[in-house]
């Protein structure tokens, strides 16, 4: 696989386990909203590289990506170290399912993520066409902590800054966070897979698609509840109701 070696723009450590950065954008770079890309470091004359959803809109100038922070981790243990004017390998060749073009059309799209698995979902949002083909977009976000909340500033605010789509994301996007895991949350705090499972959180295959990313249990737990529910698994060369990025499950 080819690498490019790019230089890191900023950094940002949300918390002790999540930070996010960015890197400059080669010219050649083009990618689909909702793709992931190898991305990596030198390590011992090695490149080591894992896949990254990419963060930023597809007009963006810089890459922005959101990981998190393993302290043994053989990557993200180095990773996490980088400063403004380091070089990271970046990959030639962005890829992946969570892309509009693998879903049927539909009302309403439902992005739903643990983790890290809400970086695709910032890329989707920032994309106008997005807002031409749904009536509604919804950012589901389940995390453990409320500091695990990553973007939670711009996604409140509905992306109000963001000259392409402010106007159509204060009518149109919804922001719809869990935490698991703190007693002192005042908001909905159970797991996705049991909202969906109750009926709290209603899924139609007629009129609702669905996009997953985040944790393998998550992915393959909310897969099977929507394959029971009468979705559908799309992908580019046969769109459907639902999709989840095989990549990074298994």
């Amino acid at each position: 696989m080819a690498f490019a070696t790019v230089k890191v723009l900023t950094t940002h450590q949300w918390n002790a386990g999540l930070f996010s950065f960015s890197v400059s954008r080669p010219a050649s770079f083009r990618f689909v909203s909702g793709q992931f890309v190898m991305l990596g470091l030198m390590i011992n004359g090695k490149p080591l590289v894992r896949a990254y959803s990419i963060v930023s809109a597809t007009w963006d100038d810089r890459l922005e990506f959101l990981s998190i922070i393993v302290p043994d981790g053989p990557l993200t243990s180095q990773l996490y170290k980088i400063t403004p004017g380091d070089e990271i390998l970046l990959g030639s060749k962005p890829t992946g399912t969570l892309t509009l073009d693998a879903l049927l059309p539909g009302k309403r799209l439902h992005l739903i993520g643990t983790g890290t698995g809400l970086a695709p979902w910032m890329s989707i949002i920032r994309d106008p066409d997005v807002y031409e083909r749904f009536e509604q977009i919804t950012v589901q976000h389940t995390v453990r902590l409320i500091e695990d909340l990553a973007y939670r500033d711009m996604l409140e605010s509905r992306m109000m800054n963001d000259p392409l789509i402010a106007d159509e994301a204060k009518q149109k996007l919804v922001y719809d966070q869990s935490v698991t895991k703190c007693p002192t949350w005042i908001h909905e705090n159970r797991r996705i897979t049991t909202r969906i499972e109750s009926g709290d959180y209603p899924l139609d295959p007629q009129t609702d698609r669905v996009m997953l990313c985040g944790s393998m249990g998550m992915i393959k737990e909310t897969g099977a509840l929507l394959e029971n529910l009468g979705f559908v698994e799309g992908a580019h060369s046969h769109p459907g109701t639902y999709v989840l990025e095989r990549a990074f499950v298994g």
